[in-house]
């Protein structure tokens, strides 16, 4: 790490679509403070996540290798110790490295996600983490609290990951009766503004931080996550007739109570009043979350502290809204989950000002991006830097995978079996982008394939139409699949030596491979 090494702002819009933001062509303008950022930044037009879901894609994101590799793919996975993550690495070169995060996956399970982080701040769950709580206690009563703060804040974390990991629990939080108590005690969208306010304030102030020692900060928002709550200004522009509407009003209630609705597939597509319905009350969170990012990036350049910062602004992935009978993002690969805004502004000359990329990348090369930017990165990462020209970059093809969250496929084969069948929930899909083709294979029988330049909605299966072409494209996915299966392996040994370790045989018993 040099003495010029950069600041890094990490900020990942959990659940942004591209296609609803204003700088990707969205008609409505529901993003004048990102576009603003984006004319004076490198867009990635074509920016891919490398699963549909949260943990596998930060995994990926905070490790730089798809979810086949790092096998973070259920609820009650654990990142593997020999991977190291971003945030180690930046803090072993010399960073302070500090998170602000809404997202309970990521904030609160032990996941091996927040390895790495000096400070991770916590704005989901029953107890918010505040920050300066490190702070030397003044007196025995601050003592107290601080001690009582932690005893209560382990307990409740213990608490929510058990509902993460367990089936049993998990079903009994998706009951009608369950769902307004977990929705209010989880916290379940966090606190955008502060979680904002907190990171300027950090990388304007650094208090705590070296003379001269640069800051990475990661920051998770889930402000378009379901439920929709929108402030009413926001809901008068893009959904007003949710507020006339009595029929509108009363599907958007069992909607955002419907926590099961979230993760099946639906029987039967949306009519047209609903479809509005959440297509406005989204693109109102968006409008609303945007206008608070901008507020956060407007303190900053007040501050001179954008001048060596890089700027890194993506989404972990997208969210069905209807689309092919889908609804949220646990289960399909379309583009409307992979396909991710991604914007970087910095101080490498690889991103200039108001460019536009048309290749195709993974988000997963965010992390070979950052440690170059650091000065950190191996010559073999650096190849992988997205600030490389398209040309130089040294693989050709991207990939994403789809594997079914265990504890969601559970739900819906004892509530509606019917559309485990319907909608192969039960099978792994994958995808690989090369040229202009997308190839999607779901188990080993379905395959469809789009030119996802001219039908970026999949409208048109050209698999019959161009064999030779999936013919190639499945090669290309063979090899990536025979590579998972090795890395796969490799990670059920290491795993295997801690057999007896309490928590792996809790794991097991989760999924049924061991009695309790």
């Amino acid at each position: 790490m040099s003495s010029s090494s950069p600041d890094v702002v990490f900020l990942v819009l959990d659940t942004q679509r591209a296609d609803r933001l204003s700088c990707y062509g969205y008609p409505l303008e529901t993003s004048p403070h990102i576009d603003a950022l984006a004319a004076d930044a490198t867009l990635f037009k074509n920016a891919i996540a490398p699963a549909q879901w949260t943990i596998p894609s930060h995994a990926s994101m905070f490790t730089g290798v798809y979810p086949s590799q790092h096998q973070m793919l259920q609820s009650y996975s654990s990142l593997p110790e020999h991977l190291p993550t971003l945030a180690e690495r930046l803090q072993a070169g010399g960073y302070f490295t500090a998170a602000f995060c809404n997202n309970p996956l990521v904030g609160v399970i032990n996941n091996g996600l927040r390895r790495g982080f000096y400070s991770f701040l916590n704005y989901s769950g029953l107890l918010t983490s505040r920050p300066n709580q490190a702070g030397v206690p003044s007196s025995w009563l601050d003592r107290y609290r601080q001690q009582f703060k932690r005893v209560v804040a382990g307990a409740l974390s213990r608490i929510q990951d058990a509902f993460a990991r367990s089936e049993a629990l998990l079903a009994l939080s998706f009951t009608p009766l369950m769902v307004p108590l977990w929705q209010t005690a989880l916290n379940f969208k966090g606190n955008t503004r502060k979680s904002l306010d907190d990171a300027a304030r950090l990388l304007i102030r650094r208090q705590g931080v070296a003379e001269g020692q640069p800051v990475f900060t990661f920051i998770n928002l889930m402000g378009v996550h379901m439920p929709y709550h929108p402030p009413r200004s926001q809901v008068e522009r893009f959904a007003p007739h949710v507020l006339k509407d009595r029929q509108a009003r009363s599907y958007l209630r069992r909607f955002n109570s419907d926590v099961y609705g979230w993760l099946a597939p639906l029987a039967g597509m949306l009519d047209e009043p609903q479809k509005a319905t959440l297509d406005g009350m989204y693109d109102a969170e968006v409008a609303h979350q945007d206008s608070l990012v901008g507020a956060f990036f407007d303190q900053l350049a007040r501050a001179g502290r954008l001048d060596n910062t890089l700027v890194i602004v993506c989404a972990d992935h997208g969210e069905h809204l209807g689309e092919k009978r889908m609804i949220g993002h646990s289960l399909s690969i379309y583009n409307e989950l992979i396909q991710v805004p991604l914007i970087i502004r910095g101080p490498q000359s690889g991103f200039a000002k108001g460019t536009y990329r048309d290749d195709v990348v993974s988000t997963r090369r965010l992390f070979h991006t950052v440690l170059t930017a650091a000065g950190l990165a191996t010559p073999e990462e650096a190849a992988l830097s997205l600030d490389a020209p398209p040309a130089e970059l040294t693989d050709e093809s991207v990939f994403a995978e789809a594997v079914p969250p265990q504890n969601v496929l559970k739900l819906i084969q004892k509530r509606q079996p019917e559309l485990v069948r319907s909608h192969a929930c039960d099978q792994a899909r994958r995808a690989v982008w090369s040229g202009q083709h997308k190839l999607i294979e779901t188990g080993s029988q379905t395959l469809e394939l789009y030119d996802f330049l001219t039908d970026p909605q999949e409208d048109l299966d050209l698999s019959e139409i161009l064999p030779e072409q999936v013919e190639a494209l499945q090669e290309s996915l063979e090899g990536f699949r025979a590579d998972a299966d090795q890395h796969s392996q490799v990670f059920t040994q290491a795993q295997a030596t801690g057999f007896d370790h309490p928590e792996v045989r809790r794991r097991l018993q989760d999924l049924g491979y061991l009695e309790d």
